[in-house]
């Protein structure tokens, strides 16, 4: 299949409307929002003060139990499309946002992040008039049947590695259930979420305070999940912040709550694979992509005595062809990291996985890029030799970074593989399938790729076992998550 052309990046528009944007006012609380390739300023966030989140989830409130609650389902479907067709007809704008605040392509943004975008909210569009409650089978002269219900008010916290799509995986499937949602993207990633709700507002596709957008830092953010107007909290981020949602959500409104956390992946290579060549470039594909910024890339690869050494090999040459630079520019295949402090974080993690006893087989500084423009580059790094013990095996890097393992037997890499705190997903590549969906079955994730790493689909559960999270996003798992069940008993 051709891969769809690239619209030029409107940025003429998208810096009108930067330039139109408040500028800071007296000590009011907020930041400025910084261009990662050349850490110019874009523009002036003012944060959302706490006490200002009253009125934001009260305006959510009635928005659900007034019109929405109203709504057929057929038009709650029509209203979903709708928000997917602006995101479509603005998806240049959109995307061109993204990659100036986040740093990923604008090929990335435009033609990965932007599609699925909208198509989720067709997907769940789909599903406004179909999930249903159940008659049970009790004993006795009464009926018994259930409800789904909406949950009532969620409180979305997005990010910033892939602002507009991890939002929408929250916000289509909370709206299609009859929700209000209050959004809060990360303070480093939050124009392309702002520009996108003024745009659904302007379109009036969705009733008055149905979606709403709350900016701030962590403190803006523990107060939305704690509020007692929330009902409902959706987090995707670090197992930290996870676990400090669950304490400020035990000990105020005790919102049910959904968790996506750290990845820090395993990628088996058993000895037996057919196409040793194409294993390497599908790894290094998903791993590099995006600059190393998604939690479900494979970081850790698990390989074969046998194989480690050509493995390596070929992810060195992968790494050597990669061209970090303007993120605009269409020969760039890979941007600055989303921040000054994820760089510096993921040199200092290979430096301690050196130190640790690692080889360094490429990379590892940064980009001489980081030098001229002052951008956060770091060079695509391939680390080989990291066992069990050292300090960086059970860490999550979240970038450019490939930590390479050699194993003897299947119970080995089992071993490698589940030893660690996390389990988000994982993969294995053999040229057994009998053997290798042995292991998948055996692997400690929510998720298992078996021959071909890194395969989504809406319909899918998506979500990890362990420190990775609980419960899960995408299909069916969603509207579990943004319901309620409710049992209603008839005397008969």
């Amino acid at each position: 299949m051709t891969e769809p052309a690239l619209p030029t990046a409107p940025m003429a528009e998208c810096l009108t409307w930067l330039d139109e944007r408040p500028g800071p006012a007296g000590d009011a609380p907020g930041r400025w929002v910084l261009d990662p390739a050349s850490v110019r300023p874009l523009t002036w966030l003012a944060f959302d003060r706490p006490d200002a989140l009253d009125g934001a989830l009260a305006r959510a409130r009635r928005a659900t139990e007034g019109p929405w609650a109203r709504t057929s389902r057929r038009d709650k479907a029509r209203a979903l499309r709708a928000v997917a067709d602006v995101i479509r007809a603005n998806a240049p704008e959109l995307a061109a946002l993204q990659s100036l605040e986040n740093g990923k392509t604008y090929r990335e943004s435009m033609l990965d992040d932007l599609p699925d975008t909208a198509d989720v909210f067709d997907y769940y569009a789909g599903w406004t008039d179909k999930l249903h409650g159940e008659t049970n089978p009790v004993e006795g002269e009464s009926l018994n049947y259930t409800r789904r219900e909406p949950v009532g008010v969620c409180a979305l916290v997005v990010p910033w590695n892939f602002p507009l799509l991890l939002a929408a995986w929250k916000i289509a499937p909370a709206l299609a259930m009859g929700n209000a949602a209050v959004v809060k993207p990360s303070e480093f990633t939050p124009l392309s979420t702002l520009r996108l709700l003024e745009l659904i507002d302007a379109s009036d596709a969705l009733p008055d305070g149905l979606l709403q957008v709350v900016v701030g830092d962590a403190g803006v953010g523990e107060a939305l999940v704690s509020h007692p107007g929330v009902d409902k909290v959706s987090f995707t981020g670090s197992t930290a912040v996870g676990r400090r949602i669950l304490t400020s959500v035990a000990a105020t409104n005790l919102a049910t709550v959904t968790l996506e956390l750290g990845g820090n992946a395993p990628l088996v290579v058993l000895g037996d694979v057919d196409d040793l060549d194409a294993v390497v470039e599908r790894a290094a594909s998903v791993l590099f992509a995006q600059k190393g910024e998604k939690c479900t890339e494979p970081a850790r690869f698990i390989v074969h005595r046998s194989q480690h050494d050509a493995f390596v090999e070929g992810m060195v040459a992968h790494a050597a062809s990669l061209r970090p630079g303007d993120p605009f520019d269409p020969l760039t295949t890979q941007g600055p990291q989303c921040t000054e402090g994820q760089m510096t974080r993921i040199l200092g993690l290979v430096e301690q996985a050196v130190d640790g006893g690692a080889s360094l087989a490429c990379g590892g500084a940064p980009d001489p890029l980081h030098l001229e423009t002052g951008g956060w580059y770091v060079q695509p790094t391939v680390l080989h030799g990291v066992t069990a013990e050292n300090p960086v095996h059970d860490v999550e890097v979240f970038g450019p970074v490939a930590k390479v393992s050699a194993f003897d037997t299947d119970d080995e890499a089992l071993a490698l593989a589940n030893g660690t705190s996390q389990g988000l997903a994982a993969g294995v590549y053999s040229g057994d399938l009998a053997r290798a969906q042995r292991l998948a079955h055996r692997l400690d994730a929510g998720q298992v790729f078996v021959n071909r790493y890194g395969r989504y689909d809406f319909a899918a559960p998506f979500g990890g076992f362990k420190a990775s999270g609980w419960g899960k996003e995408m299909g069916l798992a969603s509207l579990d998550a943004y319901t309620r069940r409710k049992s209603v008993w008839i005397d008969l």
